[in-house]
Order: C-alpha cells, then sequence, then structure tokens
C-alpha cells in the first residue's frame, strides 16, 4: 500500500476510534446506572468491532487482540448470556483505557507494539465471557464497590511531561473522614502529578500526540460548506470587477465605493462562515468528565452525580484545548475537597450522593462556565491558618482582609490546605495553574463559596482567539492593539491650568476616578521608548482596562479606533516578552503587536500582591482630609466660563431646539413629555441683561424638580460632571450665587439654584 495512503487510512482511523471511545465510556456508565437499553448495548458492541475490523485490515495486530477479547464478552452481554454486573463494567472501562494508551502509541510512534501488558486484562475478559456473572442488576444504585480500575501505562516517545494535577484548592471542608487513598483519574485529558508515594497511574492518558490524532479534522455541516462556496464565488467576481476597474482609464469613484461595499459584505460573511467551522460544542469536553467523576468517587468510597446543562454551547476549538486541562483540575478538587463522604453527608441533613453541576452559556459576547458542588465549601479559618504558616502574609495583612479577599488567596501559587500529599493534591499546585492558564486566554476566574452549602467557580472565556475585536492605540509611532474583552472604558482627561491629573502614592502614579483611585501604567515607560528628561504628561488618554480583577488605567498618547484584528502569532524571539499576546497587519499592510493585559499588568507590577492596599489606605485617608466628595455639573456662560451646581439638584440634561420655544406673556416655555415646563435663563438673572433674541442654536438645559413642576434653567454650555471633595468660601457677590471653590484646581463659582428661581418667580423651594 502507498505510505501515503497507509498514513492518512491511520489517521482517519485514530479520528474515528477515539470519537468512539468517547461514546463507548458514556454508554458503558449508563448501563452501570441502569440507564440503558439493548441499542445501547449494540452501540458499545459496534465501537469494539468497528475498532477490531479496521486494526485487522491496517496490520495491528496487538489492537486487534484486545478488542477481540472484548467483543466476545460484548456478544454474550448482547444475546443476555452474561448480565451486566460490577466486575464487567470494571473489565470494559478497562478495555477503554487499554485501547486508548494503545491508540495513543500509534499516534506517536506509527505502530501498535507498545510496551503495555495487556494479556492480564484478555485473561480477564475471556474470564469473565466464561464463568457467569453474580446476579446483580446492572447499574443498580446498590452496586457493591469495585476493585479500582487497573492503570494503563506506557511509554510513548511523544507523551508530555507530566503535569502536576493536584488542583489543590485543597480548602474544602470535608469531614473528617477516613484516610482516602491516592487517586487516579481515569480518562482525563492530561498524565497527573508524580505521587509522593508509589500509587495507580493514571487511566486512560490522552497525551498530546493522541489530542492531535483526534482533533486534526473538524466534522463540518455540508449546508455551510455550500455556504461558504458560494461565497467564495462572490468574491471572485469582485476580485475580477476590481482587476477590471484597475486596468481601464479612467476609474469612476462611484463604482469603487460600490465594489468597496461588496467587498466589505462578502468578506464580513466569509469571515462568519469560517469561524462557523472552527466552532464545537463544549460538550467534547464534558464528555470525559462523566469518566473522571465515577473513578475519582468510588476511589474516595463518595457517591457523586454530575449534571451538565449548555453542553451545545459553542466555542472556539484553540479554546476547547485550552480549557481542557483547567476544567479537569476544577472536577477533580469539586469531588476530593468539595463533595463529603455519604454518611457525613447524612448526618448534615443532605443527599448521600453529592451534586455537580455544570454550566455553560453565551453573555456578553463571551462564555461563561460555572461549576459548583453541594459540599461542605471552603473553610475561609484554615485558609488564613495556612496564609500565616507559609509565610504568604503577615498577621496584620490577614486581619485586613475580608472574607471575599481571603477567598482569592486559594490562587496563590504554593497555596494548598491538604493535609498530605496525594495524586489529587497537597502540592499547592493547581488553582494558580488553572487561573493562569485562563487568563492566558484572556479569560477571568471568578471563586464564590458559602460553609456547608458548597462552592461555585465561574469562568468568562471569548468565543475566540483567530479574529477579535480590539481597540487601537498610539504610543510615539507605534500603534498597538488592545483585546476588549478587557476593556472597561475611555478617559481623556484635559490639563487645567497646566496641572496634571496624575498624583503619586508610594511612588506610584494613579489617577482619580469617580472617587477611587486607579493605578497607572504609562506604555511608553513600559516599552522603554520614552525620551530621558521628557516634560510629564499633563492630559491624558487613560485605557482602563482589568486583569485579574482589577483596574488599571493605561497611558497611551491617542486612541485611534475600534478594529476586528486576525491574531497571528509571535515568532520565536518575541514569545518569552510577556507584554505581547501576539500581532496583527493593519490595514495599511503594517504590523501592530497585540497587548496582553494580564501580561502588561504583571510586567508594570500593577498585580503585585497585597499593593492595592496602601493605596486604598492612602485615598481613604485623603478623602477623609479633604471632607466628602461631591458630584458636580460644571457649566459656563457667556463671560462665566465656570459655573457649578451639586448634580443632586439636576434631574436631567437636555438639548431643545429653539424651534421649539413657545410664550405665555413674558415666560419661556416649551412642551415636555407631555407636560408644560417653564423655562429660565440662567444668565439673565446673574448679569440683569436679556438675551440677544433670534438665535436659532439648540438650547442647553439642565432639567429640575421644583416642588411639584419641572423647571428647565438655560445655561451656556454643559461642560463635565465629575466628583470633587471642595470647600466654599465667600466670592463674588453677584445675586444667585453661594460662593467660590478650588475645584479642579481652578476658581469656580458655585450657582444658587433656590435663590435664581425665587427670583423668577417660583416660591417653591427647591429639593435640593
Amino acid at each position: 500500500m502507498n505510505a501515503d495512503l497507509q498514513q492518512q487510512f491511520v489517521q482517519d482511523m485514530l479520528t474515528e476510534s477515539f470519537e468512539g471511545l468517547d461514546r463507548y465510556d458514556r454508554a458503558i456508565l449508563a448501563l452501570e446506572r441502569n440507564e440503558a437499553d439493548a441499542e445501547t448495548l449494540n452501540n458499545i458492541f459496534r465501537v469494539v468491532h468497528t475498532l477490531k475490523g479496521t486494526a485487522g485490515c491496517l496490520g495491528f495486530q496487538h489492537i486487534q487482540r484486545v478488542t477481540h477479547a472484548g467483543e466476545n464478552l460484548l456478544d454474550l452481554l448482547r444475546a443476555g448470556e452474561r448480565r451486566v454486573a460490577p466486575p464487567i463494567i470494571s473489565a470494559l472501562l478497562r478495555l477503554s483505557d487499554a485501547l486508548r494508551a494503545l491508540l495513543q502509541h500509534l499516534a506517536a510512534a506509527g505502530t501498535d507494539d507498545a510496551p503495555l501488558d495487556t494479556a492480564p486484562l484478555i485473561a480477564e475478559l475471556n474470564r469473565l465471557g466464561a464463568e457467569p456473572a453474580p446476579e446483580s442488576a446492572a447499574g443498580s444504585a446498590s452496586l457493591p464497590s469495585t476493585e479500582p480500575v487497573a492503570p494503563v501505562e506506557i511509554a510513548s516517545p511523544a507523551a508530555p511531561p507530566p503535569v502536576d494535577a493536584d488542583a489543590g484548592w485543597g480548602l474544602f471542608d470535608p469531614a473528617p473522614a477516613a484516610e482516602a487513598p491516592p487517586v487516579a483519574a481515569a480518562g482525563t485529558p492530561s498524565a497527573p502529578p508524580p505521587a509522593a508515594k508509589p500509587g495507580p497511574a493514571p487511566s486512560a492518558p490522552a497525551p498530546s500526540a493522541a489530542a492531535l490524532a483526534a482533533t486534526a479534522t473538524v466534522r463540518v455541516d455540508v449546508a455551510l460548506l455550500d455556504r461558504l462556496m458560494n461565497l467564495v464565488g462572490e468574491l471572485v467576481l469582485s476580485r475580477n470587477q476590481l482587476m477590471q476597474l484597475a486596468s481601464g482609464r479612467q476609474v469612476r469613484p462611484e463604482a469603487v465605493a460600490e465594489l468597496s461595499q461588496r467587498l466589505n459584505l462578502v468578506t464580513t460573511e466569509l469571515q462568519e462562515g469560517v469561524m462557523k467551522t472552527r466552532m464545537q460544542p463544549i460538550g467534547n469536553v464534558w464528555s470525559k468528565f462523566p469518566r473522571i467523576v465515577r473513578d475519582i468517587a468510588r476511589e474516595l468510597g463518595k457517591e457523586v452525580e454530575l449534571e451538565t446543562v449548555g453542553a451545545t454551547t459553542e466555542l472556539d476549538r484553540t479554546i476547547i484545548e485550552a480549557i481542557r486541562d483547567p476544567l479537569t483540575h476544577v472536577i477533580r478538587n469539586s469531588i476530593d475537597h468539595g463533595v463529603e463522604l455519604p454518611a457525613v453527608r447524612v448526618a448534615a441533613g443532605k443527599r448521600p450522593a453529592g451534586r455537580i453541576v455544570m454550566r455553560a452559556y453565551h453573555e456578553g459576547g463571551q462564555v461563561n462556565i460555572e461549576i459548583g458542588d453541594d459540599g461542605a465549601g471552603i473553610n475561609l479559618a484554615r485558609v488564613r491558618q495556612k496564609a500565616v504558616e507559609r509565610n504568604l502574609l503577615g498577621p496584620a495583612e490577614l486581619a485586613a482582609l475580608s472574607d471575599r479577599e481571603a477567598l482569592q488567596l486559594v490562587f496563590l501559587p504554593g497555596f494548598s490546605t491538604a493535609e498530605k500529599i496525594t495524586n489529587v493534591s497537597g502540592r499547592g499546585v493547581g488553582m494558580d495553574v488553572v487561573k493562569t492558564n485562563i487568563e492566558k486566554i484572556g479569560g477571568s476566574v471568578d471563586l464564590q463559596s458559602a460553609p456547608g452549602q458548597g462552592t461555585a467557580l465561574k469562568i468568562k472565556i471569548p468565543l475566540t482567539l483567530a479574529i477579535v475585536p480590539a481597540l487601537i492605540v498610539r504610543v510615539g509611532t507605534e500603534r498597538f492593539a488592545i483585546p476588549q474583552v478587557s476593556l472597561l472604558e475611555l478617559v481623556r482627561h484635559e490639563s487645567s491650568g497646566g496641572r496634571s491629573a496624575c498624583e503619586y502614592v508610594y511612588g506610584a502614579p494613579v489617577f482619580r476616578l469617580r472617587g477611587q483611585l486607579l493605578p497607572l501604567v504609562f506604555l511608553d515607560e513600559q516599552l522603554r521608548s520614552r525620551p530621558a528628561g521628557a516634560p510629564p504628561r499633563v492630559d491624558l488618554n487613560i485605557v482602563v482596562l482589568q486583569a485579574d480583577q482589577r483596574s488599571f488605567g493605561l497611558v497611551v498618547d491617542d486612541v485611534l479606533d475600534t478594529e476586528e484584528i486576525v491574531v497571528k502569532p509571535l515568532g520565536k524571539h518575541l514569545k518569552s516578552l510577556p507584554m505581547f499576546a501576539g500581532a496583527t497587519i493593519m490595514g495599511d499592510g503594517k504590523i501592530a503587536l497585540i497587548l496582553d493585559v494580564f501580561g502588561l499588568a504583571q510586567h508594570a507590577r500593577v498585580l503585585v500582591d497585597n499593593s492595592d492596599r496602601p493605596r486604598a489606605a492612602t485615598a481613604a485617608a485623603d478623602a477623609a482630609a479633604a471632607g466628602p466628595r461631591r458630584q458636580l455639573l460644571l457649566f459656563s456662560l457667556p463671560g462665566r466660563e465656570r459655573l457649578a451646581l451639586p448634580l443632586e439638584q439636576a434631574s436631567r440634561l437636555e438639548e431643545i431646539p429653539a424651534d421649539r420655544i413657545e410664550h405665555s406673556g413674558a415666560r419661556e416655555l416649551v412642551q415636555y413629555r407631555g407636560r408644560i415646563m417653564p423655562l429660565v435663563r440662567l444668565d439673565r438673572h446673574l448679569s440683569g441683561e436679556p438675551p440677544v433674541p433670534g438665535s436659532a442654536e439648540p438650547l442647553q438645559v439642565i432639567v429640575c424638580q421644583h416642588g411639584d413642576r419641572t423647571v428647565g434653567l438655560v445655561v451656556g454650555r454643559i461642560r463635565d460632571i465629575f466628583e470633587e471633595a471642595y470647600e466654599l468660601q465667600p466670592g463674588s457677590a453677584a445675586p444667585g450665587l453661594l460662593g467660590s471653590a478650588i475645584v479642579q484646581g481652578r476658581i469656580t463659582d458655585f450657582v444658587d439654584a433656590p435663590a435664581i428661581l425665587r427670583a423668577a418667580g417660583f416660591d417653591a423651594a427647591l429639593a435640593a
């Protein structure tokens, strides 16, 4: 057989076999829970029979011998000559593990001649087929505890190094149960950690070679392919029209505009179609977890039910591969540390079987994944105790932490409260790995727990990493892209008399944003592109970003626009830079680097542990010294540039066209929300001079609630709304003014709105 054709057949076999074994595991577990029927047994048999036939055709005798023994036992089950019993279930699951191990070696080395002794498994399958199994209802809820599923371990040249999957949040408050043996989660997508003592190895590992074999192909709906083909045809037609325009002597602008719109439409639809080909349901990841739950729960003597909601929620296949290991960590922890032993649960008034719920859904352009259990919850007292024992925090710092802040300590590297090291917990590696891996793909992690009720972990991740919406900013002559998933808001601060709004707390630059201190990061300083001795900035363009549930402001020279960018990976010589997540090609053909918000925050030391506590304390001290802060409305009148009014005295801000003004005697009126609203010209009352008639400019109006009536104060220009502490001092003696204060570094007059309305003929006091 041609070598290329042989390789293609092997690739197809691996793809089909890994998918078939996933279905096999789910069907076996359904059989154990007594949720299967005769058709389920037929499906299980077909998976093994198909694998046997394909392996035989391609000459893989090792796989053929193992599947033949399993096929014989399954044929007896189908014929009703054997009853489903726990020993048979365990043997069939070991068969799945062995086949995965052989396929893994085949994917890595091109042969099934793996260093794996399958003779005991074949003998066990033959024995169960030869001797009638003990009478037992299939999948009964009272199935006796079986022997642990025998591990299957092979040495593969392509196998990745072991991953420490201790996942140790190790912080749940489990019952003082008997010492549990080390656990190996069967079917985990990555190899578990080496145990402190020799223990069982993982069953059914899926190393990178096997994973690549299983994901090298993607199933795409034929209708979607037809649509993509039609769009490519439209793109070819547009290209031909463009070439014809380029070859013509005269180019009509309207023809170019029409062709540009058509190209934009076709390209957008083609982009959406191609992205759909990469989307896969998250159920492809979740299909592994029932087996993991079953094996770990039995090893620990627990009863755990797994419920999944939203398995059809689609994500990009790159995202799915990235979240596979973090989700496995979380599931293992929930079983080992979250769910109590049945006797303890019954004593606490709970059902003997614990419950883990996995839920996925789309929200706000992202995918939310929630994993919750109804276990004992996290013991915060133990968390605080371990933090002191491991010198992660001092007693004074720990006392200042709120419960929610203390809960976040579980994400610190090296943190675990497990009393002993097992294959699942105790090494202090796990939750920090989960958080780091999720944040690497632009996601976030939030942990919540209630003592005695359980723990919930919420993960937010983007839909795709291939094409993402981004904000384009400029520093110097270079442009950079910031993924919008991390963007909170944009702030532009213009100087007031040359005074910068940047302040310093313990040498760190901060900006006061709505009463909170926002740490500032100057991008040119991080890039070391700021000239030495450059004058301090006065005007600030601040991009407010969020990383690790903390906000910080990135100061750039200019904010350009938002675009959908195509993410390109960085070269090897740039991959070690933590501030960059990739690159993209802009519309003019130049390259722009994509900023890694989390890496940038770490590089700028915004996320240094407890670094925000001194700043928060200083902010509180500054606020106490300056007095209470109030929200102010800043506006101007002709001849008066800075006037202010407490914002609570304004109901709304409106712009009213001049042609909507009507008159009743000498009073100006306007129809406003089905009622008649009188207008009061503020400049007339402050200056005593009548306004210039005949102006067609729209009126800037501050709508106030005056008793049970609505009154509009007409001003010149509404400038800003901000919050600041101030001290009112005697100022101008003009009627209608309360006094003056220093606001934003400049003298500002404060309007006495009640006095002005009284002077305008309104007797009721303005509600302040």
